[in-house]
Parts: C-alpha cells; structure tokens; sequence
C-alpha cells in the first residue's frame, strides 16, 4: 500500500476562533513532520482531526487517496497513535500495560519480548512494578515501548518528549530517524528541537488563534 496521509484546506474553529485555516499538508513514506506553535495554537486538536478522531471541520483529510471517514478503518489499522498523557492504568504493572495495549492492537507477544521493549526504553527491573509508583518520566517510557514493539507504519505522537531525560531524548530521536529509514513516516508535536533528526520537515500553526470573520 502507498503509506501517504494528506490534509487539503483544513480549517477547524473552536469558541468562535480559527485554530487554523486553509491548512494543507502531506506525509509519506520516510518523513518526519514536526507540528511547531505555541500552547492553544491547534496541535493537538489537528493530530486528533487527522486521526479521524474529530471529524467537525472544514476541508479532507485523506489515507492512500481515500477520504476519511470512509477510510478511517484501514487508517487506524496502520496508525500508532500516542496522546499527550500516558495513557496508562494506575492499578496495572508496567509490563501488565504494555500486554494490554499489545492484545488492544491485535497483536500478542511473550513476557520476553514484552520485558525485552521495556529494558529498550530503560525499565529493565521495573516490569512488575505498580504504575502508580513510577515517576513520570517512566509512565511515559512504558508508553514510549509501544514504540519498539509496533507494527504499523504511521506514528502520531504528542509530545512524546515530555518528562524523559537526556538519554531517553537521544533514544528517542534515533527511533524516529530508524522508523522513517524503514519507509514507516512520522507526525509529531514537540517543544524538542530534533536538532538529530536528518530531513526533518516543520509545519507551522500560528498563535493566537484568530476571531471567525
């Protein structure tokens, strides 16, 4: 399948103001796309529209040529998509989540391989431990080995950087270059520069949203 996302001329408006207007974008095979703006600006707002998640607004989105809603389907079952937030079960372990999240997609691995994702991410040790008593940096690795384990060639991630080191920044950036290498593409929202991303393109959402004319 031709992995290819498109948007034409979207506009969504939100308490009477435009988040963005007359936006176009295309995302392909072997592309990293950072969504730059400042807080309330649309960013998340905008993954979740080309999600098929919000549908209330202006102009197409588009998965391989077919526009949503009627592709919807075959756009989730090639999208990871990671929110803002964690996203994780207090009450579950680390490894119990990532099983969770696994048999969720359809896809079954073994304790080992589950362990192995989360030993990548840097929690070797904390498999069985309580999410509640992670910190938030390692909530968000839990999330981030979905990463590792994932089959489906289009990640959307809001801002996955968010509460990780150093380390787990450089790590990062090298899966998404590594993911993008293999054909897979990328469309992320980060305050993160990715100075190590190569080819890196940037789409722009100015702020603060203007008044609807």
């Amino acid at each position: 399948m031709r992995l290819c996302l498109e948007a034409r001329q979207l506009a969504c408006e939100r308490d009477g103001r435009w988040l963005f207007h007359g936006l176009d974008l295309i995302l392909g095979a072997g592309d990293v796309l950072r969504i730059e703006g400042p807080n309330g600006s649309g960013k998340t707002t905008l993954l979740k529209v080309l999600c098929g998640q919000i549908s209330d607004v202006e102009g197409q989105v588009l998965w391989d040529g077919r526009a949503l809603p009627k592709a919807r389907a075959d756009l989730l079952a090639n999208l990871l998509y990671l929110g803002h937030a964690p996203g994780i079960k207090a009450h579950l372990t680390a490894m119990e989540n990532l099983r969770w999240y696994q048999a969720l997609a359809g896809h079954r691995y073994s304790d080992r391989e589950l362990g192995a994702a989360l030993a990548e991410v840097g929690l070797a040790g904390f498999e069985d431990v309580g999410a509640s008593q992670l910190s938030a940096g390692q909530q968000r690795r839990v999330t981030l080995a979905r990463l590792v384990l994932s089959r489906h060639p289009l990640w959307i991630l809001d801002e996955p950087f968010t509460a990780i080191d150093v380390d787990g920044v450089s790590a990062l950036e090298q899966r998404l270059v590594e993911h993008a290498g293999r054909g897979g593409a990328v469309l992320v929202t980060t305050h993160h520069a990715l100075a190590n991303v190569p080819g890196l393109r940037r789409l722009s959402l100015s702020g603060p949203a203007r008044e609807v004319a």
